[in-house]
């Protein structure tokens, strides 16, 4: 697919990039991530209980009225801890709600299946020359994603294109706020020392695109396989790209 918008000369000192649908594909998070971590929560929850990380995540998690509500309304014989667990298991996965305890609670339970080599970390054939690409001319690559930090490094360090780690900076998760505010992408380019822009932010998202836009960031769409169509509105706004390959010239100003 030809870009609706033309490819300008692209300059930039930080290329800022999304996962699902940008370096990684959707079917990958959906299929295989997503099943992986309910498959194995509640054993995950069950040995961990009484770790110190474990129990932040509860704390954390409690105080979501929404989550409290639905622990209460479960019928079940079990006590008070089990009853957390199916609360996990049964309405946080199940609904995959960007929340971000629930993001740390993934990132562990996925950290054990890519130690275990249960998990490879998915990424399409164009990211790790790229991202070789743009670390050799001196380009900062950052990350940003709703899900973990750690999560993220743990799909580019396990990739089935080798460790990608070594390329990339510095990370950014709902933490730093919602990928789609303007201001979440505000906080990055000052946590990154750079005017926004200055920062080229590539998603497959456009709502992404065009809050990363608001704060000032040059951005571009991904269109990869298996992504939501875009519509003749978002291709006319945004320049959108097949992958990374028209990318590899970026200069720096």
């Amino acid at each position: 697919m030809e870009t609706t918008m033309s490819l300008p000369d692209v300059i930039a000192k930080v290329v800022l990039v999304d996962i699902e649908g940008t370096t990684t594909s959707i079917s990958f998070v959906h299929d295989v991530l997503f099943p992986y971590a309910k498959k194995n929560a509640a054993e995950y929850l069950q040995q961990t209980w009484a770790t110190d990380e474990t129990k932040q995540i509860v704390t954390d998690l409690q105080q979501y009225l929404e989550f409290n509500e639905y622990v209460e309304s479960l019928e079940s014989p079990h006590d008070e801890t089990q009853k957390l667990i199916a609360g996990f298991v049964d309405y946080l996965i199940d609904k995959d709600l960007k929340l971000t305890p629930l993001k740390t609670l993934q990132g562990l339970i996925w950290a054990k299946g890519y130690e275990s080599g249960e998990l490879k970390g998915h990424v399409y054939e164009d990211v790790a020359l790229a991202f070789e690409t743009w670390r050799k001319a001196g380009i900062q690559i950052a990350v940003y994603s709703s899900g973990s930090v750690a999560a993220q490094k743990l799909i580019f360090q396990h990739s089935i294109a080798g460790n990608l780690l070594q390329h990339l900076s510095s990370h950014f998760d709902t933490h730093v706020g919602h990928k789609q505010q303007s201001e979440s992408y505000t906080k990055i380019a000052l946590s990154l020392a750079v005017e926004p822009q200055h920062v080229l932010f590539l998603s497959d998202v456009p709502g992404e695109a065009a809050a990363a836009r608001d704060a000032g960031m040059l951005t571009i769409l991904l269109q990869r396989p298996g992504n939501a169509p875009l519509t003749e509105e978002q291709q006319s706004a945004f320049v959108v790209i097949d992958d990374f390959s028209a990318l590899h010239a970026i200069k720096l100003p």
